[in-house]
């Protein structure tokens, strides 16, 4: 793993953000003829092609940037002989995890949501919001949760899962933290949007926001490490298996010991349909003596780009759709169904202790390895943009904490309650912007019925979290009967 060696700066900063920012006050080493020594040792001597034409901040930068990679691991990774797994064998052993099914859940949903309000109640829960990623897909060259996506008001993702947080916090009468871990890419505007619509109400010591750690793309066929620029590195994000290192390395471990938090919600920025800190996932989590729990949805196909929950040798496991052949991702079981039906949807609970006794154990993650498309700087200083796969990339991912908890727990939800990710360009016809909004439109329908509410034809009616989370909440502010014949935002 790539450590970027700079100074741990956390800023309370006059933009009204508590924020982590470890990739800042560069150190200052500037000594050529070491570096010249370390890049030779690895065959990576183009990384100083450009040197002479750099300033002395590109320099440091890149100096600095050199210094943090893990050579030696980087050549065991490119070669095999570092820690991955071999997907294909290990698929093979792989069967349907012991899980909560959406017709048992329905059974227990008393038991469990008031053991998960018991504990919101007594404020033992936090919230971990992944939010690395750009929105390049979408053609959105910002992080994704600025991304505008509410069907009405057009409010960005944030301000939806922001909200969300805010209005469950306000059910159970308590103020719920928010740890937020950004990517390089991200951090800076992340920070400033926040700042600039005042955090979407949440209060300013709620929210910590700190940065992932990266790693370093390297030609498939030398193993070079690629120049994005003449004095910089191509890295990326390590993967949102970076929360524990990240953690630990920023004082938000510190606050989650200091609040007292027994369980941590973690979900990620695409998600607009996510349940916040859903009380009957924590509840089953919490009666089950689960250490890491996970939600589901039940694969229809088994091409659906989505992980597949599964139990391999006894342990809960998630397999990336990447890693799972195809014949396994086909396997049937005795009733015709998938055998490997659950499909991750990336909202988990994690027992606190867990996750601060992971943040020791980090590094012992596995890397998953990508053939990818990057563009990068030849040693003439020419950008060179390739049509095919050229480099691999490294990325760690957080569900390899699993086979690790003393016990984990598989709860399924339904899609259209609980999942509607924004992840293509608009047009396409599953997890476009186009699909999100139908989907966050056609729940709140369900929500105006369910509360006695009827809509003129051809009405759209979004409302937010703060007007109400649930048919009850609408029921008691609008009032049996209601008709509304404008399209509208309740708030």
């Amino acid at each position: 793993m790539l450590n970027i060696r700079r100074s741990n700066t956390f800023q309370h900063s006059a933009l009204g953000i508590l924020h982590f920012d470890p990739f800042r006050q560069a150190p200052r080493y500037m000594n050529p003829t070491d570096l010249i020594e370390l890049v030779e040792k690895h065959g990576q001597q183009h990384l100083l092609a450009h040197w002479s034409k750099l300033s002395p901040a590109e320099r440091e930068s890149l100096e600095e940037q050199i210094r943090a990679v893990d050579f030696e691991q980087l050549e065991k990774l490119r070669t095999g002989e570092s820690k991955t797994v071999d997907w294909s064998e290990t698929a093979a052993r792989a069967k349907s995890p012991p899980a909560v099914r959406l017709q048992d859940a329905a059974k227990h949903a008393k038991e469990a949501i008031a053991a998960g309000e018991q504990a919101l109640k007594a404020g033992q829960v936090g919230a971990v919001l992944v939010a690395g990623g750009q929105g390049t897909r979408l053609g959105f060259d910002h992080p994704k949760g600025m991304y505008p996506i509410g069907p009405v008001s057009n409010c960005p993702l944030f301000q939806i899962l922001f909200e969300k947080l805010i209005a469950v916090g306000r059910r159970y009468g308590v103020r719920i933290p928010l740890f937020l871990m950004t990517s390089p890419a991200t951090h800076d505007e992340t920070v400033a949007f926040l700042a600039e619509h005042g955090r979407f109400g949440l209060p300013e010591e709620d929210l910590v926001v700190f940065c992932q750690g990266t790693m370093p793309a390297v030609d498939r066929a030398t193993g070079k490490l690629l120049l994005a620029e003449p004095g910089a590195l191509a890295l990326s994000p390590d993967g949102h298996g970076g929360l524990p290192a990240a953690l630990a390395r920023s004082p938000a471990a510190s606050i989650i010991r200091e609040r007292g938090l027994v369980h941590l919600f973690y979900f990620q920025v695409d998600n607009a349909l996510v349940t916040m800190c859903d009380p009957a996932f924590l509840g089953h989590h919490i009666l089950s003596g689960s250490e890491a729990s996970t939600q589901v949805v039940a694969k229809q196909d088994p091409a659906e780009r989505v992980g597949v929950l599964a139990e391999i040798d006894g342990k809960t496991q998630i397999i990336e759709y990447s890693d799972l052949p195809a014949a396994d991702a086909a396997r049937k079981s005795a009733d015709g169904s998938l055998e490997l039906w659950a499909g991750n949807i990336a909202v988990h609970v994690f027992d606190a202790d867990f996750m601060l006794r992971m943040t020791a154990e980090a590094g012992g993650l596995p890397f998953h390895i990508a053939q990818k498309k990057v563009p990068y700087v030849d040693e003439a200083g020419k950008l060179v943009e390739p049509k095919e796969p050229n480099a691999l990339k490294f990325e760690k991912f957080i569900f390899d904490l699993l086979p690790a908890a003393r016990k984990t727990l598989v709860v399924e939800v339904d899609p259209a309650e609980a999942f509607a990710p924004v992840k293509n360009a608009p047009g396409s016809k599953t997890d476009s912007p186009d699909t999100v909004r139908a989907a966050i439109l056609a729940q709140h329908a369900r929500m105006l019925r369910e509360a006695g509410t009827s809509l003129a034809d051809g009405v759209e009616i979004e409302i937010s979290p703060l007007f109400a989370l649930d048919a009850v909440e609408l029921a008691a502010k609008l009032g049996q009967g209601a008709h509304l014949t404008k399209t509208a935002v309740l708030k």
